[in-house]
């Protein structure tokens, strides 16, 4: 199911490497399910090559106390109070083990909110299975990504299986992330993927449906893109000497977005100048 999470929505490929971190173990750019196995998160990486990634690409992973610190303060700003989710103090947190109170908001407007987080990496504010540093895992109920907080109101708010699947998704389609290396982006559409399952078998103590694994996957490859955050386009389409350009279409070199409320399609480039 996993090699479901390395379809590229822009080109119609494989998202590709983007990186020359694995040059002598692939003869192509694109990455290929018999390949998936050769790719490590950060904290699995020799210390040189973690030295080395952050000198070329400008790679740093935060601590998953910063990122609860940040998430913290979305969630301030949105009800209005702080502390919602856990209480951070001293680069840790203690987790509010009473259901999330939403007072005159509504519950089901929370989890539609959109949420980007941008060079995503392995998307640690999204989701945080484990700490992209030190490679600890971090149990469910403690966990602190803006999905995590989504699908923790799912799970709080749903007695059947029907309603939370609709809400559950609806949370998945709701957050966004764009990375360049095609190692850290497959780890990121995986880690969303894995923590749909964490969060369903949590909830009903059996394992999703194929189907319904399926559409999530579609949705995380919509979601999770691979693109230059200074170009907008994929990886290495030189715009400005029009290398892509001549023998591609536009929606083929710049970055395609979905937003699932409207089931519309749009340039990433477009949506930054306020066109919608």
């Amino acid at each position: 199911m996993t090699e479901k999470l390395l379809a590229d929505m822009t080109t119609g490929n494989n998202i590709i490497w983007a990186a020359d971190d694995y040059k002598n173990f692939r003869a192509e750019s694109e990455i290929y399910p018999a390949q998936i196995n050769l790719i490590k998160p950060r904290f699995e990486k020799v210390r040189t090559e973690q030295k080395r990634r952050t000198k070329n690409r400008a790679e740093i992973f935060t601590p998953s106390w910063i990122c609860n610190l940040q998430n913290n303060l979305i969630d301030e700003k949105y009800f209005g109070r702080a502390n919602v989710f856990n209480t951070a103090e001293n680069q840790t947190w203690t987790p509010n083990t009473e259901k999330i109170f939403f007072g005159e908001k509504n519950w089901q407007d929370y989890i539609l909110q959109k949420r980007l987080e941008i060079t995503c990496g392995e998307a640690p504010y999204l989701v945080s299975r484990y700490d992209t540093v030190t490679g600890a895992a971090i149990p469910i109920e403690n966990r602190i990504g803006l999905l995590d907080r989504k699908l923790r109101v799912v799970n709080e708010n749903t007695d059947n299986q029907t309603d939370w699947e609709i809400w559950a998704v609806k949370a998945v389609q709701s957050c966004y992330g764009y990375e360049f290396q095609g190692d850290n982006l497959f780890l990121a559409r995986r880690n969303v993927f894995e923590t749909f399952i964490d969060y369903f078998e949590r909830q009903f103590d059996k394992k999703p449906a194929r189907k319904l694994l399926e559409e999530v996957a579609e949705i995380i490859c919509w979601n999770l893109w691979q693109m230059d955050g200074l170009q907008f386009t994929i990886p290495f389409a030189k715009i400005t000497t029009g290398l892509f350009e001549s023998f591609l279409p536009e929606n083929q070199v710049y970055c395609i977005v979905k937003d699932w409320q409207t089931s519309e399609t749009f340039l990433y480039k477009d949506l930054l100048k306020g066109g919608f």
